[in-house]
């Protein structure tokens, strides 16, 4: 019987941190030359409300990367995840866990479908989670006009708009979910097969690595996190948002603080920490942006350079290793 692999994780180049302290500080001086402030209380609690909401979804679709796959449904799930918490919940404290619940279930039930299709029916990923994101999308246009539900009081004060002092709990929560990711990645078997499963797939089911259940657990765990990333922003609205996933451009902004977090998108290489600085950089991109009041067109042509940027940069950091490797 074959001796199964397991393949250490390379750890993430700390370039998107030193990107991170560089934009805070040129940012910090634009905007006080521009007569306002960078670091006060309101602009840094916005800015993790929005890593918090970016941050749970780009973790899981490290988990699904990491492997070598993807998922584009994550911003239907975040959607449809905000209806079923605010239609179950109907504005009661006492409906609060049993929706959570339901959120979650219905999240996991969508990942299974996801890593099924990838695995069983061997259907490329893209495709795979962008027919089950259009699924999703033409239940939430047929069914929905704009908001409903309403979100329990409790969940709103707690995990909507509550600090520990300048942090909100969400971002907490985004804590706790990325260690927990980070262990799972790092420490234990799962971890160790899920890289090797998007190092290479082959030498990994040679080895004894069950490729199937890694992947399709990556996937139910990314749809978990797109699930409880709907759970905030209900909190956060109200009531349920049949298009605030899409809105949001939450699929797109989650790869985007993945591959800028260091993950390599052919899998097999990165990690939960870059990702997190990824998530940190975005959200301080848009925080600089917004107190310089720039257009949001002009917004998103800059993020997009800098992700340009940054997936040249590991390119050819990835190519000189190679060619290193091979004299």
């Amino acid at each position: 019987m074959s001796a199964v692999v397991t393949l250490p994780v390379k750890r993430t180049a700390p370039g998107v941190f030193i990107a991170l302290a560089l934009t805070l500080a040129v940012g910090w001086l634009v905007v006080m030359l521009n007569g306002g402030q960078l670091f006060n209380q309101a602009t840094t609690v916005s800015l993790l409300h929005v890593a918090a909401g970016l941050g749970l979804v780009a973790v899981g679709q490290t988990l699904v990367i990491l492997g070598g796959s993807l998922d584009l449904s994550v911003a239907y799930v975040i959607s449809l995840s905000t209806l079923v918490a605010a239609e179950t919940m109907h504005g009661s404290d006492a409906a609060l866990l049993p929706a959570v619940g339901l959120v979650l279930a219905v999240s996991a039930g969508i990942g299974l479908v996801n890593g099924l299709l990838v695995t069983k029916l061997r259907i490329n990923a893209f495709i795979a989670t962008v027919g089950v994101g259009l699924l999703l999308k033409g239940y939430l246009d047929n069914g929905y006009d704009g908001p409903a539900g309403k979100t329990a009081p409790a969940l709103v004060a707690s995990l909507g708009y509550q600090r520990v002092g300048p942090v909100p709990v969400s971002f907490l929560l985004l804590m706790g979910v990325a260690v927990a990711a980070w262990f799972a990645v790092t420490r234990t078997r799962f971890g160790h097969h899920l890289v090797a499963v998007g190092g290479d797939p082959e030498v990994a089911r040679l080895s004894g690595v069950r490729n199937d259940r890694v992947l399709v657990t990556a996937h139910v765990l990314c749809s978990l996190c797109a699930g409880l990333a709907g759970i905030y922003l209900a909190s956060r609205l109200g009531s349920g948002a049949p298009r605030v996933g899409v809105e949001g451009l939450y699929d797109l902004e989650s790869i985007a603080a993945v591959v800028l977090g260091g993950t390599a998108l052919a899998g097999g290489r990165g990690g939960v920490a870059g990702t997190v600085g990824g998530v940190l950089l975005l959200a301080s991109i848009d925080a600089i942006f917004n107190q310089l009041e720039v257009d949001a067109f002009f917004k998103q042509v800059i993020r997009g350079v800098v992700i340009i940027a940054a997936v040249a940069v590991y390119a050819r950091r990835s190519l000189r290793k190679r060619r290193g490797t091979a004299v």
